[in-house]
């Protein structure tokens, strides 16, 4: 009987909506204050990747290696769409409407000022798309005021290539120690974060201990370093840490000792993995360890993307980098436990040694100093003489 008029309403109802949708926040200022993180507020970010390039399309990249190369990547912010979009309702995530060439690590940069940036390197079994989303996604979630990076590495993103990924992990470690000495030289930067996951726990690792034996920048400038659910052997990793010097009081690694992924992964590889380790074994290197057992999916092994206590874990971490208050080697860290508030509680020093299981390397206090001539990452300058990491990128 009504049918005209009923259906006018609903078109009228319908406008509305969709104009809602599109008026964003509905605060009338896109101001970065107004959005929880910088990149919620500006959805980009700049990628430097060692994958082969395969057209200006999705995928972007694919898994061949090639020369690094620097890409800015558009993505579409969750927190600009309207009220009454799929987003507001928590139907719609980050994605990537974007990829572009750029010539130089260009970032957004803070005139009069200095701007921390974030850098997250990613774990086996990704492809360019599914890194890129994840550092969005956690650069949001830790809140993070600054510029965001993401270094990719030919990952072949797919379960039955463990080995082949480790050998192109490996096989980047140059660009990503390139990567990190352009940015502690770079003006206009303040401090410089890492998030490093699982194989690309390694990759880091190796990076940072190139750097210092190359003396390339003051990598005093380097923030918290993070390692969650690192997949590298025990023994290698605690030899890096000795020779890094006082560097090891900026890091803080993530484990479970029920990762599953790692459980598997040291089948493949061989020999326990950090990620998998004993907690107290990993605090006599003088670091922060966070035990997440118990927690997480069928996997647990990237809590730190999803649980939201893990990740205020990283967000103090990045605070600590800043107040001077980073963990002084050998008193214990606390280890994460969800029923503690997030300032943690601290552990008491263990009374007996590591399991046997444990290698001896790991057990080895932290408070040995490095060789006499070996210099201590976190205080060292860059000589005057050191060419411009810049003249890579």
């Amino acid at each position: 009987m009504h049918s005209a008029p009923v259906s006018r309403l609903c078109a009228l109802l319908f406008a509305a909506i969709a104009i809602s949708g599109c008026s964003g926040t509905g605060s009338g200022s896109t101001s970065a204050e107004n959005y929880p993180s910088d990149i919620a507020g500006q959805p980009e970010l700049v990628a430097v990747t060692t994958r082969k390039s395969v057209g200006a399309e999705k995928p972007w990249f694919g898994a061949e290696r090639a020369d690094a190369s620097m890409v800015r990547v558009r993505l579409a912010s969750p927190h600009q769409a309207g009220r009454f979009s799929l987003a507001a309702a928590g139907l719609r995530d980050w994605t990537i409407t974007g990829v572009e060439p750029v010539s130089a690590l260009d970032l957004a940069g803070n005139p009069g000022g200095t701007r921390d940036v974030l850098v997250y390197v990613h774990g086996f079994n990704e492809s360019f798309e599914t890194a890129a989303l994840d550092a969005a996604r956690l650069s949001d979630a830790l809140k993070f005021r600054g510029d965001t990076v993401l270094f990719s590495w030919p990952s072949r993103d797919s379960l039955f290539n463990y080995l082949a990924d480790r050998e192109s992990a490996v096989w980047s470690r140059d660009a990503l120690e390139n990567t990190l000495a352009t940015l502690v030289t770079k003006p206009g930067v303040g401090r410089i974060h890492i998030v490093a996951h699982s194989m690309g726990s390694m990759l880091t690792i190796e990076a940072l201990r190139q750097m210092h034996a190359s003396n390339r920048g003051n990598m005093g400038r380097l923030g918290a370093i993070v390692f969650a659910a690192p997949d590298i052997d025990v023994d290698s990793f605690s030899a890096s840490v000795r020779r890094l010097g006082g560097l090891h009081r900026q890091m803080t690694v993530i484990a479970a000792q029920d990762d599953r992924a790692l459980a598997i992964s040291a089948g493949l590889a061989g020999g326990k993995r950090v990620g998998r380790a004993d907690t107290a074994a990993l605090q006599k290197l003088g670091i922060d360890v966070v035990d997440t057992s118990g927690m997480g999916g069928l996997l647990r092994h990237d809590t730190f993307l999803h649980d939201t206590g893990v990740q205020k874990i990283v967000i103090q971490a990045i605070a600590r980098s800043h107040s001077g208050t980073m963990n002084a080697a050998p008193s214990p860290f606390p280890v994460f436990q969800r029923d503690l508030p997030m300032t943690q509680q601290p552990l008491a020093a263990p009374a007996a040694p590591p399991p046997a299981s444990v290698p001896e390397a790991v057990s080895t206090p932290a408070t040995v100093p490095p060789p006499a001539d070996m210099p201590v990452a976190a205080t060292t300058p860059a000589p005057a003489s050191a060419p411009a990491a810049s003249s890579v990128y």
